[in-house]
């Protein structure tokens, strides 16, 4: 079991596999589909992230640099929270964006669903972290990584 530290952005606790995208990440061509269709699967429908496309997202733990593109991010996270669709939590290896971290407090403030956000959790944790692990989120931005 490897250990990183992270910065905590929306505090919480998520135990969930990890898929990976070592590229930037653009929330709304990922969630635009399955958000629109009702799927609550959250299959990645960003044909540009090949690491993802095609890859159900909802309950994994979605490890990431950072995220890309449009200024609905925020609440495109949030949309899917609502739905029950969205991630277990938000992993990044450099620090958030704002959109981002919009989307997860929003999430944490008005669903019944918490999205925890940890970044700055460094290269090597980007590196290291591969799709099917087992990956621990603790209030503290303490993410353990089984695998």
């Amino acid at each position: 079991m490897r250990e990183f530290q992270g910065r905590v952005v929306v505090p919480g606790t998520a135990t969930a596999e990890a898929l990976v995208s070592t590229k930037g990440f653009n929330t709304l061509a990922s969630f635009q589909k399955s958000l629109m269709k009702g799927d609550l699967r959250a299959v990645c429908s960003d044909q540009n992230n090949t690491e993802l496309y095609g890859k159900p997202m909802a309950g994994k733990a979605l490890c990431l640099p950072r995220t890309i593109g449009s200024t609905t991010g925020g609440m495109v996270l949030y949309c899917a929270s609502a739905m029950g669709a969205s991630p277990a939590c938000l992993l990044f290896s450099e620090p958030i964006d704002s959109l981002a971290a919009a989307g997860a407090i929003l999430s944490d403030v008005w669903t019944d669903s918490s999205l925890p956000a940890v970044d700055s959790l460094g290269e090597e944790f980007l590196t290291y972290i591969k799709d099917g692990m087992r990956v621990e989120v603790l209030e503290d931005g303490l993410v353990r990584v089984e695998g």
